[in-house]
């Protein structure tokens, strides 16, 4: 069967070859007569295909030994609390950079447990671009430092990663992470929902220093803990075991195509084809500044916002789906995560241009 081309923000596309591979495995794992979605996940084959996921993801961003990895529930809006119920640590305040929609989700819910200082906010230019380095407000006695690396709304994204000296830095990286190399070692926190580089909705990665677990707020909840999830083992509930074994496969497909390095180059090629086509055209425009712009969310406007039905009804019958941009912002918005191959964002491009040569 021919699969479309689906440029959702998230759930976003998979891997061709991790669903095949499910779907030879989805009623027998391994020989053992059972599903994935049926199996303890205390058993022995749940334990380990968990350990080899974890494994292959430390392999992959090679993780220091220093840091837990942590497969969690809850999404990285739950992550927007769990940061500061864990960080504070006595201290009354924390750092936010404000970039984008994520970004002001995890500053309104940081509000409720401290005074939020905002080091860095680009909302007098619409979130069009991210604050330098050397602008950024940081206060030295700040619990941690807070910043989204891409936001997927405005299709922005950090150039750099921010120096917070000996304040721990937290990343929401939902909709970056597995796209490039990173240097791990430079944060106390990344967390990151599995919709769009990992793998199906309701898993969230945290990667987390171990000196940043323990010692939460008193009264946390014991979920909300992440002494809770690193001391067993991320498995102190059930946890999202189908989630966790589909995102155990991306891990491997990643490894497949040559780690992390060879996906950089895929996605950096991908994105710049596509911001080729709109620079060079007089139908399509970017709003984001060149320094800022996303690899992996690129939105874009037509001259006549009056065609954007006609453009989106023309591209669903080419197989292009949903590229409707985000209601906040309107246009389009081509999402290009690592499952997206390069063939899907060249039948984007074609596209554009017939409709470029046929409207303008």
């Amino acid at each position: 069967m021919a699969r479309n081309y689906n440029f959702s923000a998230g759930p976003a596309m998979l891997p061709t070859a991790v669903i095949e591979r499910a779907r030879e495995e989805i009623l027998d794992w391994n020989g053992s007569g059972m599903s994935v979605m049926e199996m303890s996940h205390r058993g022995k084959e749940f334990v380990s295909i968990a350990e080899k996921a974890e494994a292959d993801l430390r392999e992959i961003l090679t993780v220091p030994e220093n840091y837990k990895v942590l497969f969690l529930q809850g999404g990285a809006s739950s992550q927007f609390a769990m940061v500061p119920l864990n960080l504070l640590r006595g201290k009354k305040n924390a750092d936010y950079l404000n970039t984008g929609m994520w970004s002001k989700k995890a500053i309104a819910e940081a509000k409720r447990f401290c005074d939020v200082n905002l080091a860095g906010d680009t909302s007098e230019n619409n979130f069009t671009t991210v604050p330098a380095q050397d602008t950024l407000n940081l206060n030295p006695d700040a619990a941690y430092v807070h910043y989204t690396p891409n936001e997927t709304v405005g299709g922005v994204e950090f150039d750099y990663i921010p120096e917070t000296g000996d304040v721990p830095l937290v990343a929401d990286m939902s909709s970056t992470i597995l796209s490039r190399p990173i240097d791990v070692s430079r944060y106390g926190i990344i967390y990151a929902g599995a919709q769009k580089n990992i793998g199906p909705s309701g898993l969230t990665i945290a990667i987390v220093h171990e000196d940043l677990i323990g010692n939460p707020l008193d009264g946390v909840p014991t979920m909300f803990d992440y002494a809770t999830h690193a001391n067993a083992g991320s498995m102190y509930n059930t946890p999202p075991t189908y989630n966790w074994y589909i995102a155990g496969l991306v891990f491997e497909w990643i490894k497949d195509q040559g780690g992390l390095t060879a996906m950089a180059e895929i996605n950096q090629r991908k994105a710049a084809k596509l911001y080729t086509v709109i620079d060079t055209s007089g139908f399509y425009s970017n709003p984001v500044a060149e320094n800022a712009r996303s690899w992996m969310n690129i939105p874009f406007t037509l001259a006549d916002s009056g065609l954007d039905a006609e453009f989106l009804s023309g591209a669903t019958k080419r197989g292009l789906l949903t590229l409707k941009g985000h209601r906040s912002v309107g246009g389009m918005r081509a999402s290009i995560y690592n499952a997206m191959p390069e063939e899907g964002v060249d039948t984007l491009i074609s596209y554009m241009q017939e409709f470029e040569h046929t409207n303008g």
